[in-house]
């Protein structure tokens, strides 16, 4: 028990900092929606598919390659749109600009996502986090193990009593302990899902990923050529899944790539679903789709892992949960570097003090 403890004490005094990082981050993040503070974010969505035709048409037809966009929907009354370039703009349900950006640096909301999912490093960031959160679980399981010995000592505390290290440590085991199963289900999601191998395994059981892939088209126009008029595709669209709310549309973004739009189905919890229907940009016509609903258990399971680890489901209840885990991630991370680091300074320059003491004693004979 001495090695485990030993072992937990250091891994948090590495890694606490970083837990700290995406604990709060991914605290602010739970109400992403209400920190984009832009005109028309509150807008009611109208489901107007004349009205979204007319500024998908209008996007398409300008000189600035896109991205993708994402539509308007629950929780935020404005289009994002997204640039090849790495700019891009919020526009009102009527396609009024109501916000511009050259960077992400430019939009809070956008470098605090970009910060928690991935470090500001890319795809490294990216797994960085993973590995992280893996780390995390780890330091989850055996706090609780720890505390088991100290569980008459239980006093949930927000805050230390004091700021010293007995103080620290005792708040530390016992928050832990209080808010593990949220810290647990977060750190385990964030990892599946920044972790793909992780993913795969803990899946496994459910049977092999049946996920139907884009496909690839026999077609030499431009990678970022886009359809002129969105009428006629978001109507097909509409018959093929009656009842799903169109939320993104992705401009191809290699050589025979197709156009896709991402709709969600009812039964779906991500926010912008998990079904697909990908058209062939330069004739409109739809050349597959990809249906969640029709497939195994295994991606059922892996389409709730966002929507449990962000709070998009679950209500107002789900999100102060979440926003509660996040913060004390934030607290246990932080105040474990913080306990720790400060004690072994102390430590040491106790032992320097001593060392400096018999020096002078022996000098002095």
């Amino acid at each position: 028990m001495r090695a485990l403890a030993l072992l937990h004490r250091w891994v948090g005094a590495i890694v606490g900092a970083l837990l700290a990082l995406l604990g709060i981050t991914g605290a602010l993040l739970v109400w992403r929606d209400r920190l984009t503070l832009v005109p028309h974010a509150g807008d009611a969505v109208t489901h107007d598919p004349a009205a979204l035709a007319r500024v998908l048409d209008s996007l398409a037809a300008g000189a600035r390659p896109l991205d993708r966009v994402t539509l308007a929907g629950e929780g935020l009354g404005v289009h994002q749109v997204v640039f090849r370039d790495g700019g891009g703009a919020y526009l009102s349900q009527s396609g009024e600009l109501v916000a511009r950006w050259s960077s992400a640096w430019q939009r809070p909301e956008l470098l605090l996502f970009d910060l928690h999912h991935r470090l500001l490093l890319g795809e490294a960031g990216e797994t960085v986090n993973g590995v992280a959160a893996l780390v995390g679980l780890m330091l989850v399981v055996s706090g609780v193990v720890l505390w088991w010995r100290t569980r008459a000592r239980f006093r949930p505390r927000l805050w230390p009593a004091r700021m010293t290290s007995g103080a620290i440590v005792h708040h530390h085991r016992d928050l832990g302990v209080l808010t593990a199963p949220l810290l647990a289900l977060s750190l385990l999601t964030g990892a599946m899902m920044a972790l793909p191998a992780v993913e795969r395994l803990l899946l496994a059981p459910l049977g092999a990923s049946d996920r139907v892939r884009p496909p690839k088209l026999a077609t030499t126009d431009a990678p970022t050529a886009a359809p002129r008029r969105f009428a006629p595709l978001l109507a097909a669209t509409a018959r093929r899944f009656p009842g799903a709310a169109l939320r993104r549309v992705q401009w191809p973004r290699g050589a025979g790539a197709p156009l896709a739009l991402r709709l969600r189905q009812p039964s779906e919890w991500t926010p912008n679903g998990r079904t697909f229907v990908y058209a062939d940009p330069a004739t409109l016509e739809i050349v597959g789709v990809a249906d969640p609903t029709t497939g195994g258990a295994h991606e059922r399971m892996r389409e709730k892992l966002y929507p449990l680890h962000a709070a998009k489901v679950g209500g107002l209840a789900w999100k102060l949960a979440m926003t509660a885990s996040g913060l004390a991630l934030a607290l246990l991370g932080s105040l474990a570097v913080y306990g720790f680091w400060t004690t072994r300074a102390r430590v040491s320059a106790a032992r320097r003090g001593r060392r400096a003491a018999v020096a002078a004693k022996r000098i002095a004979l």
